[in-house]
């Protein structure tokens, strides 16, 4: 039952370092390049205490909206009561780091404007649209040469 009450509590395993990745934290950490728009996910390196975000916001996705030297802004959706609050937290970039939850889609821009250009090339029009997993086409199974079978299940033995 717990007692304590604090801006940390019960974040023992939530800010906990993952395996092999104790240590100071990596220069390649500065030296990447946020702008405002860009979608970013929240997760808090207990190795640098400064700018960090409350635990609420662990594991959160968020836009940022301000960029300073060492920390950028990000807008979070909280949900309280029966309505969504933007909030805007301001986090230090060891915090932070690029989602990647619209790649998928970027890529699938970039190829179908590559098909695009193929088929405007050609002269003829392409789907690009995506087609849901459509049933399997219905066909026959015959019974000559696979002879059908009587399927009984295996009795349990033990080997004690």
């Amino acid at each position: 039952m717990p007692h304590s009450f604090g801006y940390r509590a019960r974040t023992r395993d939530m800010f906990k370092r993952g395996f092999k990745e104790h240590g100071p934290i990596k220069l390649s950490t500065y030296l990447i390049t946020y702008r405002v728009g860009d979608i970013v996910d929240i997760k808090a390196n207990a190795a640098q205490q400064k700018g960090m975000p409350h635990k609420y916001y662990h594991g959160r996705t968020g836009i940022i909206y301000n960029v300073t030297p060492s920390a950028v802004g990000v807008i979070v959706n909280k949900v309280v009561g029966n309505r969504y609050i933007e909030k805007r937290v301001n986090i230090r970039v060891e915090h932070i780091r690029h989602s990647k939850c619209r790649k998928e889609f970027l890529d699938r821009v970039k190829r179908n404007h590559d098909e695009h250009v193929i088929a405007r090339e050609k002269g003829e029009r392409v789907t690009l649209k995506r087609i849901p997993a459509q049933p399997r086409p219905a066909h026959t199974v015959s019974t000559s040469g696979n002879a059908p079978q009587t399927m009984a299940p295996v009795r349990y033995e033990t080997t004690i």
